[in-house]
Order: structure tokens, then C-alpha cells, then sequence
């Protein structure tokens, strides 16, 4: 089972620090930050699961409302409150950013992870229902529709997405991406390769032909691509 990485916000060391505990005994991988720039560094780094935002973030920091906002703008990355303000009119702004969650300090570790794997389960659901997938255009994030995608490549840590001649990069794995596309319209012919079904032009046995260029199809594959028939 692939473990899923947590994005930690929260500037005080030792709410981080007990906080961090709970998620890694819990089998969870822990990435944190201080404050809200430290945050979008690392949800530019590596593919986040779900964020954990305190609120305060200390003076003259960017509070983790604004931040939460950015990130379900920018990032479409889910996230939950942690936070000792109680205070209505703070909840109520909190709420207005759609978190999948309000948890107020201390906590129930019970309560904790249930509200975490909700989060995670009810973000996967919605985009399963989502005919487009967030990929990076240069230095932007756009809506890539699903439709419109002839192949994936892996590279390294980064998947590259070919449409109508252009490329768009996401960091992410095969595996991981496969749990987002709906497997009526993309088959994978390869460990390195996924292809959009509707974009095939010809293929046989030990390749694929989608937007003018071969795909190979490895030994693993093969049986999935003579269904195509």
C-alpha cells in the first residue's frame, strides 16, 4: 500500500512535533513547514495527499486561511483545519474555503486520522468525477480535459502529458495517476506509458500509434491491448 504524504503547516515546534508523532505512527509520510511559503515550496516538490493547516501562523505571516484558499486554487490539493480558534467569525471564514474538515486543538488522535482519511477518500471521489486533470504549463497550472490527452510518459519523478502536440508536466507516478483517470478511456501499454483510447490511430502487437507516434507495448501489456480488437 502506497503511503500517503501529509502536509504539516503549523508554526508552533511542539504542536508540530506531537502532531507529526500521531501521522507517522499512523503509517503517514510528514512533510512540514513553518508558515505559508514554506508550505507552497514543498507542494511544488513532491505530490501531497492532503494538507494540515493551523491557522495562526505566527506575525506577519500569511495566515492559513489565505493560504488554504491559494492551495485549492492553485494546488486542488485537499485540506483541514488544526487549530485552537473557537471563535465563530474565524470558523466561519475558515469554512468559506471549503475545507474537508474543522479540528480545534488538542485533539483526539482518533478523531485526527478519521478526519484525515475522509478528506483523502471524499478529494479521490470528486476527482474521479472530474473531466480534467491540474498539470503544469511552464510556470502555471492549468485544466487539462481528459479528452484531449494522447499519452502519458513517466520520467523520473515527473509525468509528461502529450495534447494536440504540446506537453504539460505534473509531478507524479503511473500509479498514482491511474487512480485518477477513469479506466474506460486510458490503458496502460507500458511501465513508462498510458494511452487515451479514443486517441488511438493503429496498433498491433508491439506498438501503438496515437498522435503520429509509437508507444511500445511491453510484454505485460499486450493481453489489455488485443481487447482493443
Amino acid at each position: 500500500m502506497e503511503q500517503k504524504t501529509i502536509l504539516l503547516v503549523e508554526d508552533n515546534f511542539l504542536n508540530r512535533r506531537l502532531t507529526k508523532k500521531v501521522l507517522t505512527e499512523n503509517n503517514y509520510h510528514v512533510v512540514e513547514a513553518k508558515n505559508a511559503k514554506e508550505a507552497l515550496e514543498q507542494l511544488k516538490k513532491e505530490p501531497i495527499a492532503l494538507a494540515i493547516l493551523d491557522i495562526n501562523l505566527g506575525e506577519n505571516e500569511q495566515d492559513g486561511i489565505t493560504l488554504a484558499q491559494h492551495i485549492k486554487n492553485e494546488f486542488s490539493v485537499p485540506f483541514i483545519y488544526l487549530t485552537a480558534y473557537e471563535n465563530p467569525e474565524i470558523i466561519g471564514q475558515a469554512v468559506s474555503t471549503s475545507p474537508y474538515s474543522y479540528l480545534t486543538k488538542p485533539f483526539k488522535n482518533t478523531d485526527l486520522i478519521a478526519s484525515i482519511e475522509i478528506a483523502i477518500r471524499q478529494s479521490f471521489d470528486s476527482k474521479k468525477r472530474k473531466p480534467f486533470i491540474h498539470v503544469k504549463d511552464g510556470e502555471y497550472h492549468v485544466e487539462l480535459p481528459l479528452h484531449e490527452i494522447d499519452y502519458i510518459e513517466s520520467d523520473g519523478n515527473y509525468l509528461l502529458f502529450y495534447s494536440n502536440n504540446k506537453t504539460y508536466k505534473l509531478r507524479s507516478t503511473i500509479i498514482k495517476i491511474l487512480e485518477e483517470l477513469p479506466v474506460s478511456s486510458f490503458i496502460q501499454t507500458h511501465r513508462a506509458y498510458l494511452v487515451n483510447k479514443k486517441r488511438i490511430q493503429k496498433f498491433n502487437g508491439k506498438n501503438v500509434i496515437v498522435g503520429g507516434m509509437e508507444i511500445p507495448v511491453s510484454g505485460n501489456y499486450t493481453e489489455a491491448i488485443k481487447l482493443l480488437h
